[in-house]
């Protein structure tokens, strides 16, 4: 009896060893499922983002200088004419354009024939008849006009002084005009081009061969002739009652700054700064603020001020709404909230200077966030969270005819800013940072008084 009792003890003591190792085996085997679940998901995560619409300029905030190439293509490339029944061309009735007479040619050629093409007679003495008359515009050749001044010292007769009418210049005798100084200061700041192309296109055009220095040195000049300016301008816009504003990076001097734009229908104001939280503007606008209407994207820094009113961007929004309905073709909430918000911009379109009220529109779009979207997925319940949260600065363009539905003035005077710095890939100090900032705010304000930028510079050089 006690040696079957021990036989059965050692077969249940290798059972149980044999399910210890049994499960050991099952919990490795486990583990590496679990670690394969974890590959599988993110490659199934890795392979989503191929499934879904890629982000770009138009459906989103991502900036065209970021799209990838295919985007870029078909941006480039696709009409923005919706298509239509009518053939390519110009349509019936259609005056066309063409170029205009001067009235005041700076030439008179006379053309006509010297002899007869049919007896060989000299038409010098003949009668001349007007047929007909057409205009060529063409640039004069492009050189230099090189100007000597020779300064002569009259010698008083009553007292004997020797009269100048200038002091005695100390440095160079040959020294480059205002023109020329205009025009190096034009293609940097309106042209957006960095100082070897602005050197290469003044040898190769005009034979002239200043240095890059020289080049810098002038544009610091026109940035220090033009603060006056800069400061009226600052002036009128803390005194504005509705001011867009928008941000973007600026790299400069080997670090990522943040280059802000403030402006209105009239005055443009761009400076730098080294963040993009709100004090920077409360620092720079101070109570001002809370006398402005601020029309902005959805950035956090700028509900964290206390501004008079408020407009979120229309653009912004209808661009999210666009990729959520390329993510999801088959619902209809992200279309009918992109409708109504057309619907508010074509009515305010249609009736510019009325006061309408905001409310209909704003009980149509609690409708539509009263929807439960949770099927939807993750992105839908993100933006129809945003939109809860500035629900109440989405229509105030319909009450106040002063109030534009988007930020789009604000983004096209910073996007300058970035067409720079794809040319030359980064600012090499602050003072050229602040240089181009400053110049280009005097030429986006003179352009909206309807004034050219290359004048504008012009007169900076006047002072």
């Amino acid at each position: 009896m006690r040696e079957e009792m021990r036989l059965m003890r050692e077969t249940i003591n290798q059972q149980y060893a044999e399910i210890v190792k049994l499960n050991r085996n099952i919990d490795a085997l486990n583990l590496q499922i679990r670690k394969k679940n974890v590959t599988i998901a993110r490659l199934e995560e890795r392979l989503s983002k191929y499934e879904k619409p890629g982000k770009n300029s138009g459906n989103s905030s991502t900036p065209p200088s970021k799209e990838r190439m295919k985007d870029e293509v078909v941006r480039r490339t696709k009409p923005l004419r919706e298509p239509s029944v009518r053939n390519p061309g110009g349509q019936n009735g259609h005056e066309g354009h063409k170029l205009s007479f001067s009235s005041r040619p700076d030439e008179v050629i006379d053309d006509m024939p010297t002899y007869c093409s049919y007896c060989g007679e000299s038409l010098a003495d003949a009668e001349r008849v007007l047929d007909y008359v057409t205009q060529v515009i063409s640039i004069p050749e492009l050189k230099p006009v090189i100007k000597e001044i020779r300064h002569y010292v009259p010698v008083c007769k009553n007292c004997g002084e020797r009269i100048r009418t200038a002091p005695r210049r100390r440095s160079n005798d040959v020294v480059y005009d205002s023109g020329v100084k205009a025009l190096v200061v034009y293609l940097s700041v309106v042209q957006f081009l960095p100082y070897g192309r602005i050197a290469s296109f003044l040898r190769e055009v005009f034979g002239l061969t200043p240095s890059k220095g020289s080049l810098v040195s002038w544009v610091n000049q026109a940035k220090r002739n033009a603060q006056p300016v800069i400061d009226k301008i600052k002036k009128y816009i803390m005194s504005s009652a509705v001011v867009g504003f928008d941000e973007s990076g600026l790299y400069c001097n080997k670090r990522l700054d943040w280059a802000w734009i403030a402006q209105t229908v009239y005055y443009t104001l761009l400076f730098r700064a080294g963040g993009r939280g709100s004090k920077v503007l409360a620092d720079r606008f101070g109570d001002s603020l809370e006398r402005m209407t601020a029309v902005t994207d959805r950035h956090s820094a700028y509900f964290a001020l206390h501004f008079l009113n408020h407009q979120v961007c229309l653009a912004h929004l209808l661009r999210e709404l666009q990729y959520l309905s390329e993510l999801n073709t088959g619902q209809d909430w992200s279309k009918k909230v992109s409708n109504l918000f057309r619907e508010a911009i074509h009515e305010r379109n249609a009736n510019p200077n009325a006061v309408i009220d905001k409310v209909p529109w704003t009980e149509r779009l609690d409708r539509l966030l009263k929807q439960n979207i949770e099927r939807l997925g993750k992105k839908f319940i993100t933006f129809k969270k945003g939109l809860v949260k500035c629900r109440d600065y989405i229509f105030n363009f319909l009450e106040d005819p002063m109030i534009p539905s988007d930020n789009n003035g604000s983004e096209r005077g910073i996007r300058k800013l970035k067409i720079k710095l794809k040319n030359s890939c980064t600012f090499r100090s602050d003072f050229g940072a602040d240089a181009f900032l400053e110049l280009h705010s005097v030429v986006e304000t003179a352009k909206k008084h309807g004034q050219t930028p290359y004048h504008a510079i012009q007169a900076l050089f006047k002072v």
